[in-house]
């Protein structure tokens, strides 16, 4: 039974002054259907047209959109229904889940007055009845204490137990399709699994449809029965996952699956979609990684780093919470060290540590000579420049109100690099040349640029004070397939080029692979494995180490014989 019907959508926005007739296409003529009790992903780059195809359904795109064709539900015409019908649909008949779900939750409201509004809204329980049910369904999706969590707000989450009350709140009405966009994007392997598993799992128990929105073919290939490849707003190829995986008749389809980083060989540079597409692939693709110099020296070391946090009990009282315990490495100069745990291992923490951005507890971070966790705040302005972070959201590290060359220029002055304000900017003019940006993007602001194109500015106003040290936090993350390989190219070329050194936090450790030359392993603030990259993800020696290995999408296998 086919439940739902899109037939030539076509989607575009009006841009300009208030009567403007600019409009910009971002679907053009989408035609699939969605069988009862099926899973279609839709996969493609960002700005492919997936989510506006998705939000379509229910009429959820802005203001200024204008849609065109037919979208059917049960044979019900969608985009004539009325406005009241499309609001008992919604959460009802057909629930969404968002890939960001801090900014879908309401932070004023808890988690079980969030959960209890479409219990009481579309089921018409009572407010016991429906907080009731509510710890229910936490206890489902897998929460920890499932009813102290109901009082919690969201800021109290983490992203994946976020994640999981957005995915509750979905299923809260039991509906017929499950619209997911990008749910596990930002969630390390682990959790990413458990989410894949509990919406098969409900899948198969309630018979519900899923259209899974996604830029991961490792998690397309798992979890999807059928495949819609999108490219600039149209269908490139569709079909079953088999046919998708094992025999691609689409020139972009064969480069997505191409690019994607994997835990066996580590290319000298991963493959670029434009690049696959045109035949234009350099033979550094296919080549293996320059050797680093096993004798570099030591740039940063870090000696039984801890860091703990008090929080209130009782009325006098305060508990100890040791989020990072006894950490220790040496990292050498043009190499990587990849960091690598579930949330709330403790990696983050330790990154924002060991540059006294959370001030630590005990331990000693020894770069240069010196030990940074005793320097005077003078001492350690001057040091600050040599080491610098990239964060994992380029949307909320980047200052809106400023141009991207204002972003350059300013770390710049601060520190005293450059003569004068127009070598400052020449300066920052070059830099986004070498980041992949033109010089024309000076005069921009960042809500002008894609994600990818965001990260690669956070990296050039990192590179403005010439640092020695790049912690990365997650920074390639949220990057589609595409964006990611370029990124993660640059890194590399930067590395060889200026001899930089990387502690690279990450939870995807195909990723990690390409990118780092030995892997500390984190659980519970403490390391439990540090082997060279290849070593320890072919021979890991920690149970837990296998399992965050176990845990990581490996697309469409073909059955055995």
């Amino acid at each position: 039974m086919t439940l739902l019907r899109i037939q030539d959508l076509q989607v575009a926005f009006r841009l300009g002054e208030r009567g403007a007739k600019t409009l910009v296409p971002a679907v053009r003529g989408v035609s699939f259907d969605i069988e009862e009790n099926t899973t279609l992903a839709l996969v493609g780059e960002s700005g492919s047209g997936k989510s506006v195809t998705a939000m379509s359904i229910l009429d959820l795109l802005p203001d200024n959109a204008q849609r065109s064709g037919r979208i059917l539900w049960q044979g019900r015409d969608l985009g004539a229904a009325p406005r009241a019908e499309l609001l008992a649909l919604r959460g009802r008949e057909i629930a969404c889940v968002f890939q960001d779900p801090m900014s879908s939750l309401n932070p004023v409201l808890t988690v079980g007055m969030q959960l209890c509004e479409p219990l009481i809204r579309h089921l018409g329980l009572g407010r016991r009845a429906a907080l009731a049910r509510a710890g229910e369904l936490l206890a489902e999706v897998g929460m920890p204490e499932p009813k102290r969590r109901l009082a919690a707000y969201p800021h109290e989450l983490s992203g994946g137990q976020q994640q999981r009350v957005m995915i509750a709140m979905a299923l809260a009405c039991e509906p017929r399709l499950l619209i997911a966009d990008e749910p596990t994007t930002a969630l390390d392997v682990t959790i990413q699994r458990q989410i894949l598993e509990l919406i098969g799992a409900l899948k198969q128990r309630l018979r519900m449809s899923v259209l899974f929105i996604s830029h991961d073919l490792g998690v397309v290939g798992e979890i999807a029965d059928r495949v819609v490849v999108m490219r600039r707003g149209t269908v490139r190829e569709q079909g079953p996952v088999a046919q998708i995986f094992s025999a691609p008749q689409d020139a972009y389809t064969r480069a997505l699956l191409a690019c994607r980083p994997r835990l066996g060989d580590v290319p000298a540079r991963l493959t670029v979609i434009d690049e696959h597409i045109a035949g234009t692939a350099t033979p550094a693709a296919a080549a293996p990684p320059k050797a680093k110099d096993p004798a570099a020296p030591v740039v940063l070391e870090v000696r039984a780093l801890a860091k703990s946090f008090f929080l209130k009990q009782g009325l006098f009282g305060r508990r100890e919470f040791k989020a990072v315990q006894g950490v220790s490495f040496a990292l050498r100069r043009g190499h990587t060290l990849g960091v690598v745990g579930e949330s709330g291992s403790g990696k983050t923490t330790m990154g924002l540590t060991l540059l006294r951005l959370h001030e630590p507890t005990a331990g000693e971070v020894i770069f240069d000579g010196r030990n940074l966790l005793t320097l005077d705040d003078r001492q350690r302005q001057a040091m600050r420049r040599r080491i610098q972070i990239v964060f994992q959201n380029p949307y909320a590290s980047l200052n809106p109100r400023f141009t991207i060359g204002q972003t350059l220029v300013e770390p710049m002055a601060i520190h005293g690099i450059g003569a004068d304000p127009a070598e400052r900017e020449a300066r920052a003019r070059a830099l986004l040349v070498r980041v992949g940006l033109g010089a024309d993007a000076m005069a921009k602001y960042p809500h002008e640029f894609s994600g990818g194109q965001r990260q690669r500015v956070a990296i050039a106003r990192c590179l403005t004070l010439e640092p020695e040290v790049l912690v990365l936090d997650e920074a390639v993350s949220a990057l589609d397939v595409s964006v990611q390989a370029q990124v993660l190219n640059l890194l590399r070329d930067l590395q060889d080029e200026l001899g930089l050194a990387y502690v690279f936090i990450s939870h995807d450790l195909a990723v990690v692979r390409f990118i780092s030359d030995e892997v500390l392993v984190m659980k519970d603030g403490q390391v439990v494995e540090q082997a060279p990259a290849a070593q320890i993800l072919a021979a890991p020696q920690q149970d837990y180490t296998r399992r965050l290995l176990a845990a990581v999408p490996r697309g469409w296998v073909a059955p055995a014989a």
